[in-house]
């Protein structure tokens, strides 16, 4: 269960660094939720974003799933990996502290806009990881990366590690189109203004994530 704590702050940490789509969504909630037929605009805005949440988690599911399948190979080099891999998330961690993103060069991915408000919500959600790439790819990499070996193996461990993190990550998605306006507007100009702040936030996350994570797997200290 030490996985979800991580899984969980990394999670919070992409979705809160993430000024590429965040400071958007609420406005799409609304659109969404205006097209909605025969519901009212706040009980749609609820059920959406939910749906995005449920989104997100299902793609985290399936990315557990094939990480799993895949350590079934790797898994007996996973002692040689874990120094590369902890070491990877603290590189991560030292590129946001000091405010780069080796990501930022992708181009943003575009959601689908389906005719049905609810499915496309749900679609959304499954494609948001993707699209906040260039936004937010060291905590995402470094979670993922994470995740490979959380458990050693087991598919519980793994599948709650990234549920943790879709939790995490989904939380203000359901939370931000049910606060007013005002408060909506309020907190995504302070996210705006303060992203450099997240960000090296994140970035000290990560590095403790992985500094904690080497001393433990790797080298026994907290054992």
């Amino acid at each position: 269960m030490a996985q979800l704590i991580p899984g969980f702050l990394a999670g919070n940490a992409a979705i809160l660094t993430n000024v590429c789509l965040l400071p958007l969504y609420p406005g799409l909630i609304a659109f969404l939720a205006g097209n909605a037929q025969n519901e009212r605009a706040q009980r749609a805005s609820a059920w959406l974003g939910l749906l995005v949440l449920a989104g997100v988690l299902t793609l985290m599911f399936v990315v557990a799933l094939l990480l799993y399948l895949a350590s079934q190979t790797y898994g007996s080099i996973l002692p040689t990996l874990l120094p590369l891999i902890y070491g990877l998330v603290i590189v991560m961690g030292v590129l946001m502290l000091l405010g780069m993103n080796p990501f930022a060069r992708l181009s943003v991915a575009q959601s689908p806009t389906l005719r049905n408000p609810y499915v496309n919500a749900y679609v959304y959600g499954l494609l948001l990881g993707p699209m906040t790439l260039p936004c937010t790819g060291p905590v995402i990499a470094s979670a993922f990366t994470l995740g490979a070996v959380a458990g050693a193996g087991a598919f519980a461990d793994q599948a709650l590690f990234f549920l943790a993190f879709g939790l995490g990550f989904g939380w203000p998605l359901v939370l931000l189109p049910l606060v007013a306006r005002g408060l909506q507007r309020q907190f995504t100009s302070w996210m705006t203004r303060n992203h450099l702040l997240l960000t090296r936030a994140a970035g000290l996350l990560l590095i403790a994530i992985g500094i904690y994570g080497y001393g433990a797997e790797v080298l026994g200290v907290f054992a």
